[in-house]
């Protein structure tokens, strides 16, 4: 039976260098089933879908005509105008002491307050849009985008002198945990 990987709340502290500790694998767990067998897509009709595949993602696009994005138009779209700022509203994380994304507070990863309102995901819609009207584009839920990541892409890239527009990505990935 397929499955998928489900955040999991842990009881005490532990060290940030290895997300298996929080990240367990469910099976049964897929978009209809976000938790797993015996959960449900009802009552979430106004929440982000979860447990999506890039297979899946990248088939859905192409079904409706589109592509998923790649990271560097992700995030020139998560930035709605606001180039250089540090979060997609701006430079504070609470302006004004509001909150702006559905984001961790807390101990992670053993308990979300929930001082932004939500303790897990939020309703799509929870936070004000950015400049180009879109909503929830931080925080919430994770993203699917067409290209590796790679933390020393955009420095190798300043390094060549060259402006790029719309980087394409990486040719491979980088995790120091996966090198393969």
């Amino acid at each position: 039976m397929p499955g998928s990987t489900v955040f999991t709340p842990v009881a005490a502290p532990v060290a940030l260098d290895d997300h298996y500790r929080w990240w367990r694998y469910q099976r049964g767990a897929s978009w209809r089933h976000p938790e797993g067998p015996g959960s449900s897509l009802k009552g979430r009709d106004k929440y982000p879908v979860v447990q999506v595949a890039y297979e899946d993602a990248a088939a859905y696009a192409k079904w409706a005509g589109k592509r998923l994005p790649t990271e560097a138009e992700w995030e020139f779209a998560a930035r709605g105008g606001l180039s250089g700022k540090l979060y997609a509203w701006g430079d504070d994380f609470l302006p004004g002491g509001k909150h702006m994304a559905n984001t961790y507070q807390g101990k992670f990863p053993v308990k979300d307050t929930g001082e932004d309102g939500h303790a897990g995901l939020a309703a799509v819609g929870s936070y004000p849009p950015t400049g180009y009207g879109l909503y929830d584009i931080a925080g919430n839920a994770w993203e699917w985008v067409s290209d590796w990541y790679r933390p020393d892409y955009y420095r190798r890239l300043a390094s060549t002198g060259v402006v790029a527009r719309n980087p394409q990505g990486p040719e491979s990935s980088f995790d120091p945990m996966e090198p393969g």
